[in-house]
């Protein structure tokens, strides 16, 4: 049974090294821990939560118009484009991403520019 698990902990380990380097680079880095700097943002509307910045990630949650939420970090990600806003700023949740266009505030839901994911 040790043999088997250092195995597959051996197998893990190379096929790290073995992911092209430009792939691993172009996924956004995770949003901050709770730990961290937080930010209140207010959606003007229901906005979807994603897993990545992205419209077509994996749905994870909705957020709820007018009510508050804590954001830890925004990235660039997919543009998105509703009801007159064009903006490829995302900003991060504890678990995901919603597109900044549905937020009140600025183009970076009010997040400032420092607290890039």
């Amino acid at each position: 049974m040790r043999r088997i698990q250092a195995v597959i902990t051996t197998c893990a380990a190379t096929l790290t090294f073995l992911v092209p380097a430009g792939l691993a680079a172009a996924a956004p880095a995770a949003p901050a821990s709770p730990a961290e700097q937080s930010y209140t943002v207010v959606p003007y509307e229901n906005v979807k939560v994603r897993k990545l910045p992205t419209k077509d990630s994996a749905y994870l949650a909705t957020l709820t118009a007018g009510q508050s939420y804590t954001a830890y970090c925004w990235t660039h990600g997919q543009t998105i484009t509703d009801h007159g806003y064009t903006n490829d700023i995302w900003i991060g949740f504890a678990d995901g991403f919603s597109s900044a266009v549905y937020f009140k505030g600025d183009q970076y839901a009010n997040l400032p520019a420092s607290a890039q994911c």
